[in-house]
């Protein structure tokens, strides 16, 4: 794989919907053309388990990578991140898909900046995710990988002329192709892997391509989004289950994913950040869409009874703690007062009152 070569990888849908692989593959076999492109092809990246050979294949990449799924872009950096796949955010042009929402979901306001902890090791390379739910047209994607490649290409050659005035082509060409470069290995140091992976590119991408890599099946397991995680440690103080723990720097991390219980979002909803995401939840804001699981400002649905996403968090943990024979704890254990709602309803009233006081005014 050329160092100044754009990387591509696309995550196949899970199942074997006809429409979704006959898009892939058109992306895929057309961007095969394209002499400035490499591109691969993985199971759905949420499924591969920790050693999966398409994960090994990811963690060897260098530079930046274009990753094209069938997730939020957010839900697929972070679940990237958790397998020390990392980069800075590339931006996008091509919007993911807003999906309806069910009677769950409470507000698509985009969730505030946070004080988030942030994510370690991050190289500096880019790493652009893509929802392939975006569009139907495989043109649509193919413009906004070439549109990603050409700025790439724009930012090298502006280096370029800052460090040595405007080179000769002859030197632009030596800078592209030295190892040493921006596309190159340096970055690639939080991967886990080191340069090392630098030599192994071109088989793994050849195994990740093909069509002999193992099998995966279907998961369920939080994502942490540490762009928007404080350490606040509510979720491991809440879920009975084991899930959750820190690591050797004290940060809170998903340490046992299998341990989750299969449909159950329950610790997302109590998150104050809004920092959990399961990425094949049905509700789009628990699975990594830009919005918020619950609108903080007080509405009328919770004043006259509607089940509030604490609420529906300590039924669903109740049902699970259930279904393995132990007691249900109902709101009593792992919530902090300020989220049990009980206490706060008599000054949320209060507090809409005053603000239709002051609206008459």
């Amino acid at each position: 794989m050329a160092a100044n070569k754009l990387t591509v990888v696309i995550s196949q849908a899970q199942g074997k919907n006809p429409v979704r692989r006959e898009l892939e593959e058109t992306i895929a076999a057309r961007l095969l053309l394209e002499s400035d492109i490499d591109v691969s092809l993985v199971p759905h990246v949420y499924d591969m388990s920790a050693d999966h050979s398409g994960l090994l294949f990811l963690r060897a990449l260098s530079g930046d990578l274009v990753f094209l799924s069938w997730l939020y872009p957010r839900a697929t950096r972070w679940v990237l991140d958790r397998q020390a796949v990392r980069g800075q955010e590339g931006q996008s042009l091509l919007g993911g898909e807003d999906e309806d929402e069910d009677e769950e979901s409470l507000d698509d306001t985009p969730a505030a900046e946070s004080a988030g902890i942030g994510s370690i090791d991050v190289p500096a390379r880019s790493i652009y995710c893509i929802d392939m739910r975006a569009s139907d047209a495989a043109d649509d994607f193919l413009e906004e990988i070439r549109r990603i490649a050409d700025e790439r290409s724009v930012e090298t050659v502006g280096l370029m002329d800052w460090i040595d005035g405007s080179p000769r082509p002859e030197q632009l060409q030596r800078y592209l192709r030295s190892p040493d470069s921006g596309n190159g290995d340096s970055g690639n140091g939080g991967n886990g892997n080191g340069d090392s992976g630098n030599g192994g590119n071109g088989n793994g991408q050849t195994a990740a391509a093909g069509t002999e890599m193992e099998p995966t099946g279907r998961r369920w397991y939080p994502v942490i989004d540490y762009t928007r995680c404080t350490n606040c440690m509510e979720c491991i103080d809440f879920c009975l289950f084991g899930v959750y723990g820190v690591d050797q720097r004290d940060r809170i991390l998903v340490e046992e994913q299998d341990s989750c219980k299969k449909g159950c979002p329950a610790c997302s909803r109590v998150c104050p950040e809004n920092a959990i995401i399961f990425p094949g939840h049905k509700t789009a804001a628990i699975a990594g869409a830009d919005g918020i699981v619950e609108n903080l400002k007080i509405d009328l649905s919770k004043l006259f009874g509607a089940p509030s996403a604490v609420d529906l968090a300590v039924l669903e943990r109740d049902t699970e703690l259930v279904a393995d024979g132990r007691d249900a704890v109902g709101n009593s254990v792992g919530l902090p007062r300020r989220q049990s709602g009980h206490a706060q309803r008599h000054d949320e009233l209060d507090n809409l009152m005053d603000d239709l006081d002051a609206f008459g005014d």
